[in-house]
């Protein structure tokens, strides 16, 4: 008599597995490679941790490479926050073959992520790929003579054999398709709705009783690529705050005395800082979301914003927020916004739906058939003209933002 177990039995057990509209079974096996990674803190991880609290909450397993596990690390220059491991092929290699996942997904192009790169191209294992930051533009902002072209070599070297690049927005679904990317797919955001709540604005009076009033706010990174100058720089009513740190505090203190640069907060005293706000500022250009706005519409505070990928994506027609290519502009009109439009934007984003977006894109992409040369060779054109017409605009808002 055979002692073979009745798989029959076992799956009629646990059931069928999850599977997508009839197609392969949904990874349950998730490992996870990223050079970002607590105890820092910035958006991509806010994103990443926050995801894989909810897979595990839905029955995932996971498994998390990261800088924390290597103590030979340096830090990435510019992003000094950032530590980069170095010698762990070996190692990341030991562990993706000891955890036998169902699905790799590498978040960041650092050294961990070329490794694990590197590792699955070794065994024929398909990964995924999300892309978090405009690399290239962030590199040239702050390196004036590497030119863009070269980021992008760069970014399409690390995606372009991953089955699928997941990007935040529609916006940068259509950028990347600009530049080349083909194996893109839209993974979205979320935001903890009761941490970042209406109910924390005003409390003994507000965090910023003393200042005059509007207030103005930003929070993030203080550093050149966020470009908070321009924000800083506005002949704006009441007072401007600066949430954060980074790189270009001390600079930018000593240049605007008149702003309160108060660090970096966290937790309830963050979401105190956001709702007590009257706008929530956000300059960037080089943000693929801005994980922070839905934090400010969270709390009930409007955003203004340039027109940039994430703000042009997130807010036009809300009422939660104005985009425009005057940045005073859209902050004057943000306050005349109502602040329960806010709260009903972010409550349409949850961490929940951001985690069953993520595990549907971690089935790779069915690889595109070939093309006839002088299809490519059209659609080669089409893009590259698409180019030029966006870097006109953005070179005429930058412009407008220096005025």
């Amino acid at each position: 008599m055979s002692t073979e177990p009745d798989l029959t039995d076992v799956e009629a057990e646990e059931g069928p597995p999850e599977t997508l509209s009839g197609g392969p079974p949904l990874a349950k096996k998730i490992l996870l490679v990223t050079d970002a990674w607590e105890p820092q803190v910035n958006g991509v991880v806010r994103t990443l941790a926050n995801t894989m609290r909810e897979l595990k909450a839905m029955g995932c397993e996971i498994e998390v490479i990261s800088p924390a596990d290597y103590p030979n690390s340096v830090p990435l220059i510019t992003y000094s926050e950032i530590k980069l491991a170095l010698g762990a092929r070996e190692d990341v290699e030991d562990r993706f073959l000891a955890f036998a996942p169902d699905a790799v997904h590498i978040a960041t192009e650092g050294t961990l992520g070329w490794d694990a790169r590197a590792v699955c191209l070794k065994h024929k294992f398909p990964f995924t790929t999300s892309y978090h930051t405009q690399f290239p533009e962030y590199v040239t902002a702050r390196f004036k003579w590497i030119p863009l072209w070269a980021g992008y070599r760069f970014m399409h070297a690390f995606h372009d054999r991953s089955g699928r690049v997941m990007v935040a927005t529609p916006t940068m679904m259509e950028q990347l398709r600009l530049q080349g990317f083909r194996n893109i797919a839209l993974w979205s955001r979320g935001v903890d709705v009761e941490l970042f709540h209406t109910s924390k604005r005003g409390i003994d009076g507000g965090l910023f009783r003393e200042l005059p009033k509007p207030l103005f706010i930003y929070v993030g990174r203080v550093s050149v690529e966020k470009n908070i100058e321009a924000f800083l720089k506005l002949d704006l009513p009441g007072s401007k705050v600066v949430v954060g740190d980074g790189p270009a505090r001390e600079e930018l203190t000593a240049k605007y005395p008149g702003a309160h640069f108060v660090g970096s907060k966290f937790g309830e005293e963050l979401a105190r800082h956001y709702a007590d706000a009257d706008v929530f500022v956000f300059p960037s250009f080089t943000d693929t979301f801005g994980l922070v706005i839905l934090e400010a519409a969270a709390t009930g505070t409007p955003v203004a914003a340039f027109i940039a990928p994430g703000p042009k994506d997130i807010l036009p027609g809300t009422g939660a927020g104005v985009v425009d290519t005057d940045l005073r502009k859209a902050c004057l009109e943000a306050l005349t916004l109502k602040r329960e439009d806010a709260r009903a934007l972010a409550e349409r984003y949850s961490w929940r739906a951001c985690a069953e977006d993520f595990r549907r894109n971690l089935e790779p992409l069915p690889k595109e058939g070939k093309r006839r040369f002088w299809h490519k060779l059209r659609d080669l054109r089409a893009r590259a003209r698409e180019r030029r017409r966006l870097k006109r605009e953005a070179k005429q808002a930058g412009k407008a933002a220096r005025v």
